[in-house]
């Protein structure tokens, strides 16, 4: 028996000419791209497919085109496991950061049309609220986990600071104003990091510093239908089950100013029962990152770039009568 678990990808995994394969060669693909332009009144399609890369890369655009291009993944695996008779239901669907909003299309409790323009506004009310602050974002890579604690705790009096994303044991990003973040370099050095980098970024995500943030999409969610999640979702701060409608909504509003315990998420799917994990969209980060966490489970990609539709689909040897249900 396999327990399974969809997972989505966050910003940083688009690619220019993601989902374009996959559209041609998927009729259900190519529908969540159409579905994707008319509810912005763009072609955010185009620009998925085609660039710019700079203006892909803007936090407004790369979010609704990665939310795009994940759901074309999902429809067109769930397309072909339909063609070859697998019947496979995950135990928990859930996303790392931006991931969220795809999972929850994927869980039912989100519209398709509403989830994009909602991760639009997101994207503009990220960078909006950061505005002024000089939010700055850095990986920590190598550092003790035992560690942060007084990594935090040190950079911290330099100004607002705090683990953004804890990703696999060894790797964390950490999101604060422009004085702590550049002090943690020297600090997590200090401490036995292999490596500090700031990342590219002008927003610090997942910080007090997304505060406003925070309430302009509380107050734009509260206006949005969700539905109870099927299966149910992980919050990205503590790994709480999410099973209702309201906790899906509080969660939106919840991790922009928290952070995403990765790490606790798998973990927690795995003490469940999950064994077996499937990235859901474009590019191969969380699989990386599930190998780290979880090596004595399976995690599979569904970008697939050798494929002429980049698309590998999971499971496609296995007979309909197999027990791939949660």
């Amino acid at each position: 028996m396999h327990e399974i678990a969809f997972v989505f990808p966050g910003q940083g995994s688009q690619a220019v000419g993601m989902g374009r394969a996959l559209a041609a060669a998927s009729p259900a693909a190519a529908a969540v791209f159409a579905t994707a332009d008319a509810a912005l009144g763009e072609p955010i399609s185009r620009l998925a497919w085609e660039g710019p890369e700079d203006e892909l890369n803007r936090t407004e655009n790369a979010q609704p085109a990665l939310l795009a291009a994940s759901i074309a993944y999902l429809e067109a695996v769930r397309e072909r496991w339909y063609e070859l008779g697998v019947d496979a239901h995950p135990a928990f669907a859930a996303g790392h950061s931006m991931g969220q909003y795809s999972a929850l299309v994927a869980a039912g409790a989100l519209d398709l049309a509403d989830a994009v323009r909602l991760v639009r506004t997101r994207g503009v009310e990220m960078q909006a609220s950061g505005a002024g602050r000089e939010g700055r974002m850095a990986a920590i890579i190598g550092l003790d986990d035992a560690r942060l604690p007084e990594l935090v705790e040190r950079a911290s009096a330099h100004g607002i600071f705090g683990i953004a994303n804890r990703n696999s044991p060894g790797q964390v990003v950490v999101s604060g104003v422009r004085p702590a973040v550049e002090a943690s370099l020297a600090i997590a050095k200090d401490l036995g990091a292999k490596r500090a980098i700031e990342l590219p970024v002008s927003v610090a995500a997942h910080s007090p510093l997304m505060a406003g943030a925070a309430e302009a999409m509380r107050a734009v969610l509260a206006g949005i239908e969700f539905k109870d999640p099927h299966p149910p979702l992980l919050a990205n701060a503590d790994a709480r089950r999410l099973d209702t409608a309201d906790a899906c909504r509080a969660e939106l509003v919840e991790h922009l100013t928290t952070g995403v315990d990765w790490v606790g998420a798998v973990r927690a799917m795995t003490t469940a029962g999950v064994t077996t994990f499937v990235e859901v969209g474009p590019g191969r980060v969380l699989t990386g990152l599930i190998r780290r966490i979880a090596p004595d489970a399976v995690a599979l990609a569904t970008d697939e770039p050798a494929a002429a539709n980049r698309l590998a689909i999971p499971f496609a040897e296995a007979a309909a009568d197999d027990d791939l249900s949660a």
